[in-house]
């Protein structure tokens, strides 16, 4: 019995309609990543991917979509007809029907690996068919109570509306999630019937089956309660969101990361941050950022799944997404990069820049208010202020391609599809509509007009 194999089952199927929400309660996030997410990690400390099933209804698609890439299988519950139910139309998938079988709850992302390694350890050693993941609270009022018996093992669980005064007074609450062996499982859970009171099959009333059946059953008791409650409301979810962010702060500063004031920065956890980087306050980092070594995350700004070499500067207020810079790239303050725009080594993005699919060659600039949008720009080339590229025509985007050591004038206007060749100068203030070859110069605007004493002679005319 001590080597048989391990199967979790997590119950995601529901609403939760105390969320006030459309969305299933297990799609909400929380440091992240999904509710469902943090559990199937949890999970995966127990058993592997394919041993591992979602009970899945509300909105089912996508939750199956969102959660998919994790390489878990799912089970349908067409109609929430209570816990017992949920897990009762797992009977039949592979795997489930021998060894031990986990069953937790799809919306207590604080769940962690090493408690459901511990109640898989003490349900081995107790030789229990059945254990229940209990804790303590000082206001149990809501939860069911865990009735043990004279030796201190679990003689069953009896919720609050059913609980007797003395019963209300124990402490010690049912957690929802529980360790069985799958084979004296199944046979009581095809004998559950529906409460009376509420139509629903509860897998509480398998324990009492159990016990009636001769079993043994126990308990694993977790000291930290938040760990295996469950988001029923925004504000459990803002607060566990928050407990998130801490850890995360936390094992950043203490792998060599400066981040100052950390109460003010929200970090994803899937986010890798390099020794020696300093993070700015209010900064957001999410998603599969990866920040290197010796970089500076400048107040205010949004990193979303972004890719930072060592030695990159990101000034304050810039908004980076799906975007990669190299080794000592400058950016800010208040950029904009997305949509696969790389910075090479040693080029510099200033102030109220937007980068769009666009490639800036190593150690080149584009200091000051341009837009530069599906293009490719080489080495040591200078983008003056006020450039654009006109990269969509109304129906269909355009490239414009820019040589090295090209030099583009103030408030030039590139219309793509267009190319500047390597060392050409375009003149402030040019439209250009042409290729521009090789070493040349490119003018593309009117010519300048003088008349003399206009304005003296339109004041007189006016009398002001």
């Amino acid at each position: 019995m001590s080597e048989s194999p391990v199967s979790v089952v997590i119950l995601a199927a529901g609403l939760g309609t105390r969320m006030r929400s459309r969305q299933a309660k297990v799609l909400h996030r929380a440091g992240g990543a999904s509710l469902l997410e943090h559990v199937i990690e949890a999970s995966k400390g127990v058993a592997p991917a394919d041993r591992i099933v979602a009970v899945i209804g509300h909105q089912a698609e996508r939750v199956r979509a969102e959660v998919a890439h994790h390489g878990i299988g799912f089970e349908l519950q067409t109609e929430q007809k209570g816990t017992g139910h949920a897990l009762s139309v797992c009977a039949h998938f592979p795997g489930l029907a021998t060894g031990r079988l986990v069953v937790v709850c799809g919306d207590s992302p604080l769940l962690q690996a090493e408690t459901l390694q511990h109640l898989v350890h003490l349900h081995r050693e107790s030789g229990c068919a059945a254990t229940v993941l209990t804790t303590f609270l000082d206001n149990p009022h809501g939860y069911g109570r865990i009735i043990r018996d004279e030796s201190g093992l679990v003689a069953g669980i009896v919720e609050e509306k059913a609980a007797t005064g003395q019963q209300k007074q124990i402490r010690e609450i049912n957690s929802a999630m529980y360790c069985f062996e799958a084979a004296l499982l199944w046979p009581q859970l095809a004998r559950l019937t529906p409460n009376p009171a509420s139509g629903e099959i509860y897998l509480t009333d398998v324990i009492g089956l159990l016990r009636a059946a001769g079993h043994m059953t126990a308990a694993c008791v977790v000291d930290e309660p938040g760990e295996v409650l469950g988001i029923n409301t925004r504000v459990d979810l803002a607060e566990v969101d928050a407990i998130f962010r801490r850890r995360k702060a936390r094992e950043l500063m203490l792998a060599g990361v400066t981040i100052e004031r950390p109460e003010t920065v929200s970090i994803d956890k899937q986010v890798t941050v390099g020794q020696d980087t300093i993070i700015g306050p209010f900064t957001q980092i999410l998603g599969q950022t990866r920040i290197g070594a010796e970089c500076r995350i400048g107040a205010g700004s949004i990193l979303e799944r972004a890719r930072l070499a060592d030695g990159v500067q990101i000034l304050p207020y810039s908004l980076i997404t799906d975007s990669s810079l190299e080794a000592g790239a400058h950016v800010g303050p208040f950029a904009k990069l997305r949509l696969n725009s790389v910075v090479e080594a040693g080029a510099h993005v200033g102030n109220f820049v937007e980068l769009k699919n666009t490639t800036l060659g190593a150690g080149s600039k584009a200091m000051h208010l341009a837009y530069l949008g599906d293009s490719t720009i080489g080495k040591q080339t200078n983008i003056g202020a006020g450039t654009i590229t006109c990269n969509y025509d109304g129906v269909k985007k355009h490239r414009t391609n820019i040589g090295d050591g090209s030099f583009i004038g103030s408030n030039s206007t590139l219309v793509a599809p267009v190319e500047v060749g390597p060392g050409a100068y375009v003149a402030a203030g040019s439209v250009i509509t042409d290729a521009v070859p090789e070493d040349a110069l490119a003018l593309g605007r009117a010519r300048q007009v003088l008349k003399a004493s206009w304005a003296r002679q339109r004041r007189e005319k006016s009398g002001k």
